[in-house]
């Protein structure tokens, strides 16, 4: 099969036809972000939380990101910049030691908020189209925030017996209803003896787009050149795409050391030496 989803034809700029005008979402402002959330304190199911009230430990296994609620709001006094609201919903699986042979698997809800300030530019056409309703708006139009994330790294996590906390714990969210489906129990928003918190490490990219008119070099039109197939493997025979791969030597013999000089006296002496 082959690695590469569609064809990408090889140009050179001496093979530019003519410029072309496109409709597209123009990037104004992005950025990077590297979260340690500390202490998040992690719903459990029902369940889970009674298995949790009677278990000796605990320890979470994995964080997985189910959503991430964005909502953009203008910065008064600000012209062209935005604040973005982030709340990343995230489904906490983990294990509790109950005394028998295995540990009993646990999993629950946990939600992170956090804010960025970006740049969006000013735009304050309003936009009709053909395919439906036109999007009428007073004032200048909000652009679009996008967030790409990665699930999140467990760092670490601790139980607390409840009156023990040093902190108070932040008010629970919203969840949408996309993220409840997620969780085939309720979850024990009270009444617990005990409660997990974890902390994760969020990786999370923000960006700021506009619909945009670019103009941009046309090459040719772009034509498919592959064949259309309804079977995942009959896009390459899997024995000639298995030929090209190089065979995996070093797998198959321990590491190369540096190899050592024997001197006069007859003892190893290293080459960096």
């Amino acid at each position: 099969m082959s690695d590469s989803c569609q064809n990408r034809p090889a140009c050179s700029i001496s093979d530019i036809r003519e410029a072309v005008c496109i409709h597209t979402k123009q990037i104004e402002d992005a950025c990077i972000d590297k979260d340690c959330v500390e202490d998040l304190r992690v719903y459990l199911t029902k369940c889970s939380q009674k298995i949790l009230d009677t278990a000796t430990s605990a320890r979470a296994r994995c964080a997985e990101l189910l959503n991430v609620y964005i909502d953009v709001s203008a910065i008064p006094y600000h012209q062209g910049h935005y604040t973005v609201d982030l709340t990343f919903f995230y489904r906490i699986t983990g294990e509790a030691a109950t005394g028998s042979a295995r540990p009993t698997p646990i999993y629950g809800f946990a939600a992170f908020s956090k804010r960025a300030v970006l740049c969006g530019g000013l735009n304050c056409a309003k936009t009709f189209s053909s395919r439906g309703e036109g999007h009428c708006s007073f004032g200048c139009a909000t652009p679009e925030a996008v967030v790409e994330a990665v699930d999140p790294m467990i760092l670490a996590a601790k139980v607390v017996t409840v009156g023990q906390c040093c902190h108070p714990d932040p008010a629970l969210p919203e969840i949408p209803p996309a993220v409840s489906q997620s969780f085939d129990d309720e979850l024990a928003l009270t009444g617990e003896e005990k409660r997990l918190y974890v902390t994760l490490g969020q990786f999370s990219t923000i960006r700021m787009e506009r619909d945009s008119q670019l103009t941009i070099p046309a090459f040719d039109y772009c034509v498919p050149s592959k064949e259309c197939c309804d079977d995942p493997g009959c896009e390459e025979d899997p024995c000639e795409m298995f030929s090209r791969i190089a065979f995996p030597t070093e797998a198959f013999f321990p590491c190369r050391q540096h190899p050592r000089a024997v001197t006069a006296e007859g003892q190893e002496d290293s080459k960096d030496n």
